[in-house]
């Protein structure tokens, strides 16, 4: 049985136990940072661009004098850099804006304005909750909402979307890789079986994608696609929808003619050209090919000590980001895991970090079927280009010796 205590609430013994962990756990090490599908450390080129910028530019984009005219082309620059993260056919299909949750918002406006009768978005239960929450208020408006599944290895039902699928379906918006398993979906057979059935749009959220995979919009099929800077190394607070030549989409807000009239107000030029050399940066992969040995490891270690922990989604068919691991340790309590490892200086998460704040079981893992104990104990590591190999093999004996603690805790 899961032990019913959080952090907050911990016993007097319980706070014992959190004090000897953290004085036995002293290995002379820094901080280790492994919580980077919630958002990554800026990189030093990004933020010189960015203090570089606020320095120097002063300009309006829209301004026609000469400031105005280096502001723009600033942002020109990082908009190419952004396409070409993407693989996109021009800049001009590149729309910045505030995130990756104002970008999922802007694409899951195609149905806006449509009747009640003909609009059917198909989405999946796995979706980050930018998509999710804003397909519950479109369901809750009176528009068709068909929810794909997932099985135990994170997996979709491509059978269910090919049922689902007729001529009046309006969008289909699946992500590209789970920002909490780290599980990649087939959008390329998804744009087949789409393409072939329907002539709905097909939206695919890549915030914890872009920077991790190869990807190439330019024959696709895809007609929208979100990316957020946070998420490879980027400023927060700027993000951008891919939208692909001839696809028309309401503005989300409405103003001067910015961003080819599709999202108005002056445009962020500083945090623009960190988006965008965190773009340039990002596009190189090379970098990421180790984390998957790194991760491997991880996963092999812990599952060695605890024979019974669970690594969610690790048998998934078409693989996962080589960054993410999200393990399950039945029985016990996530968030005492995560205070714990919190004080060791190891920092992880136990889902998604947008949902903190909601200390139910994740919806990913519930509408994965993962059983209820299973969840409450899971704790997602999420590497970064910076974690070495070193640090990562301390934070796992950091890691190992708190869920250790735990159990003896809970009388596991």
């Amino acid at each position: 049985m899961v032990q019913d205590f959080c952090s907050p609430c911990l016993s007097k013994s319980g706070l014992g136990v959190l004090q000897t962990v953290t004085e036995n756990l002293s290995l002379g090490m820094n901080t280790v940072y492994l919580d980077n599908n919630s958002t990554t450390p800026v990189h030093p080129e990004v933020s010189d661009a960015i203090a570089s910028t606020l320095r120097t530019v002063s300009g309006n984009p829209s301004s026609a004098h000469d400031r105005g005219r280096a502001a723009k082309r600033i942002v020109d620059d990082s908009r190419e850099w952004v396409a070409a993260l993407l693989g996109a056919n021009t800049p001009r299909e590149i729309i910045f804006t505030s995130g990756g949750t104002e970008a999922d918002n802007l694409a899951l406006g195609v149905i806006s304005g449509r009747t009640d009768t003909d609009s059917h978005l198909i989405t999946t239960r796995v979706e980050h909750e930018a998509v999710r929450r804003s397909a519950e208020r479109l369901e809750e408006i009176g528009c068709r909402v068909t929810w794909l599944d997932a099985n135990r290895n994170g997996d979709l039902d491509l059978a269910q979307l090919e049922d689902s699928l007729s001529s009046d379906s309006t969008l289909v918006s699946i992500m590209l890789a789970n920002n909490e398993t780290g599980v990649i979906f087939p959008i390329e057979k998804i744009v087949g079986l789409v393409k072939s059935r329907s002539r709905a749009l097909i939206h695919v959220d890549a915030v914890n994608a872009a920077g991790k995979i190869p990807i190439s919009m330019k024959d696709s099929g895809v007609d929208l696609m979100s990316i957020s800077a946070h998420k490879l190394g980027g400023p927060k607070g700027i993000g951008a929808l891919f939208v692909r030549d001839g696809v028309s989409i309401k503005p989300s807000m409405l103003g001067g003619g910015q961003e080819s009239a599709r999202r108005a107000g002056t445009e962020a030029v500083h945090q623009i050209v960190g988006f965008g050399v965190a773009a340039r940066i990002s596009s190189d992969l090379e970098p990421m090919k180790r984390l998957r040995s790194m991760r491997d490891l991880l996963e092999s270690r812990l599952t060695q000590r605890f024979p019974d922990a669970i690594v969610n989604g690790r048998d998934t068919a078409v693989g996962r980001l080589v960054n993410t691991s999200n393990i399950s340790f039945p029985g016990l309590n996530g968030e005492v895991i995560l205070n714990l490892l919190d004080q060791a200086g190891v920092y992880v998460s136990t889902g998604s970090a947008c949902n903190s704040e909601n200390k139910s079981v994740s919806p990913v893992l519930k509408a994965m079927g993962v059983p209820f104990e299973n969840a409450m104990g899971s704790i997602r590591i999420s590497l970064g280009r910076e974690n070495t190999e070193r640090e990562l093999s301390d934070a796992t004996d950091i890691i190992i010796e708190v869920v250790r603690t735990v159990s003896s805790f809970s009388g596991r």
